[in-house]
């Protein structure tokens, strides 16, 4: 991961591929690792209804799930639930909202591409971004974004969004829109890899086997 926390990323800057092992938070990566035994278990995105991660009471500050409402020209993602760290940062609740609405026309650009490239790719999305709270103190915006099926494409998504800052204390409040300055990516990813490395007994392919 380079992440350059001066310059960032160009807003059209390519998706990196990635493994889950990308992913910096502990209770992320748990959450991560429920989606993948379910994805190795049938090979192909898990039912919503089936994700039931462990201790999901303790992070659904941190969670938002919203649905995919599949349209032409383009599909709509709405906002069913809110946790409230994303109320917090934004500033208000979301939930009942479209998400391009709720984020407003200065933030939909940037925010936007994320959600739509995990929903083309059919895969997990990793970024982080750089923001600076009210004071001016430098946080990080992790977001992992799960995709979900019921057979017929892409219909729900999870989204689970963590916060860390260098200096400690922050100030959650209104970050996404405390200032002029937009949220500057420094890494944008698709886990695209070891998709399968949780299922027990699952040989990687291009592994050996021996047989004695």
């Amino acid at each position: 991961m380079n992440a350059d926390a001066v310059t960032g990323l160009d807003a059209n800057a390519p998706f990196e591929s990635a493994g889950p092992a990308v992913v910096k938070s502990i209770k992320q990566r748990d959450l991560l690792n429920t989606w993948l035994r379910l994805y190795a278990r049938d090979e192909r995105l898990p039912k919503f209804e089936d994700y039931q991660p462990e201790r999901l009471a303790d992070e659904l500050p941190d969670i938002v799930y919203c649905s995919i409402e599949h349209a032409e020209p383009e599909s709509r993602i709405m906002i069913d639930s809110d946790g409230t760290r994303m109320s917090n940062a934004y500033g208000t609740r979301g939930k009942g909202r479209y998400l391009d609405e709720y984020l407003g026309p200065k933030l939909a650009p940037i925010v936007m591409p994320i959600y739509r490239e995990s929903i083309l790719r059919r895969l997990p999305v990793y970024t982080i971004s750089k923001v600076d709270d009210l004071y001016g103190r430098k946080v990080d915006y992790e977001r992992l974004l799960m995709p979900f099926s019921d057979g017929a494409g892409v219909n729900r998504i999870v989204a689970s969004l963590k916060t860390i800052s260098d200096d400690g204390g922050f100030e959650i409040r209104n970050l996404m829109r405390a200032n002029d300055v937009l949220p500057i990516y420094v890494y944008k990813s698709v886990i695209d890899q070891k998709l399968f490395h949780k299922m027990p007994g699952r040989i990687a392919p291009g592994d050996t086997i021996e047989f004695s």
